[in-house]
């Protein structure tokens, strides 16, 4: 990730963190292995869990790798909008026959993030990244005196700069592109499919900010991250890209359709979790989608045995088949492979740059 970040890698490749079992151990590995930059997904799991997977991985490579929190959602959600959402939803149930999760076990909306955090204060990991907010400079302070390099997800300038100034080591700069959620600071509903397309952000944070940055949105080829590199950016992340390789923790099913014609296109949605995700548009995202509420993480847990029960039925159509938009262009490689494959790509593509720049200065 070029000088900044410490050379914490030796390709501009990081896996993204893909919360939801698609960020696996034996995926960072390999990553990490190849030398890109492998990330486990801490949330959607009790902080044992996170911490029982680092410790699965330090197993498996000794090379650095990443772990991404999400920050504490403490919205104004209308729970009368979650009570209608659960009735739309009965048919669902009786359908893939499950119950919906009841109001009292839907979760909390801190995602267990200050036991998370306490761990990997107490047991370093090389990286640490945020998503859905900007950690107190406190924290982001006690982490790299920790020996961890931090690095914050931000989806516009005026996030990109309240990252900057609460102290993050670098940014995770994504366009409207990527598959799965959105990590903007703030869940504005009146602010849906508005964000911003990837080289263009890359280009405002670059010029807003002097923090180190990581491309993510979309990005599936290496000419494409020699773009982004051209852009301004230290290093791309790419969550699709590495969805479908066998070290992968992503079901089967997902991993097919990302290819599947009867697939051809992702869409922003709520359907599935109450906050801005794109993923595959299916049966489920077109009868739901427009009636979901803004009411992250109520919405997720309240579908998650929904979208279990889906997964067990080898039904796609109602599970949350989260993709970028370059979804299609997705290979079935081993992810050592693929960071190998890439990084050539990187290399064949760079070198044909300076090949024109050379003509176009003779």
């Amino acid at each position: 990730m070029s000088s900044a970040p410490n050379g914490l890698h030796q390709y501009p490749i990081v896996q993204a963190p893909m919360a939801g079992g698609a960020s696996c151990p034996p995926l960072a590995a390999a990553v990490s292995e190849a030398g890109g930059l492998g990330f486990l997904a801490g949330g959607y799991k009790t902080a044992d869990g996170m911490y029982q997977e680092i410790k699965l991985l330090r197993g498996l490579t000794r090379r650095p790798f990443g772990v991404n929190l999400i920050l504490p959602q403490y919205g104004h959600t209308d729970p009368a909008a979650v009570e209608v959402y659960r009735g739309q939803l009965a048919g669902e149930a009786g359908w893939y026959e499950v119950s919906l999760a009841a109001e009292d076990t839907a979760g909390t909306t801190d995602d267990a993030y200050d036991a998370k955090l306490a761990i990997l204060l107490e047991d370093p990991v090389p990286v640490v990244s945020f998503t859905f907010g900007c950690p107190s400079a406190a924290a982001l302070t006690a982490l790299r005196r920790a020996g961890t390099f931090t690095m914050v997800t931000v989806t516009s300038v005026a996030e990109a700069r309240a990252a900057q100034d609460a102290g993050a080591d670098a940014l995770c700069v994504q366009g409207i592109e990527a598959g799965g959620h959105q990590g903007t600071h703030r869940d504005d509903p009146k602010a849906d499919g508005t964000g911003t397309g990837l080289l263009a952000l890359v280009g405002q944070v670059r010029e807003a900010v002097a923090l180190p940055l990581v491309a993510a949105g979309g990005l599936m080829r290496g000419s494409q991250i020699a773009g982004v590199l051209a852009a301004g950016a230290v290093a791309a992340q790419l969550g699709t890209a590495f969805l479908a390789c066998p070290e992968s923790g992503a079901h089967a099913l997902h991993k097919k359709a990302l290819t599947d014609p009867l697939f051809p296109r992702t869409e922003l949605t709520r359907a599935f979790s109450g906050r801005p995700a794109r993923g595959l548009v299916n049966r489920f995202m077109r009868e739901h989608g427009p009636y979901a509420p803004a009411a992250y993480p109520q919405v997720h847990h309240l579908t998650s045995g929904l979208r279990r029960a889906a997964a067990e039925a080898g039904d796609p159509q109602g599970m949350a088949l989260w993709a970028g938009q370059g979804h299609r262009q997705a290979r079935s490689l081993p992810a050592g492979q693929l960071v190998e494959v890439l990084a050539a790509e990187v290399a064949e593509a760079q070198s044909a740059l300076q090949v024109v720049r050379r003509r176009s200065t003779s």
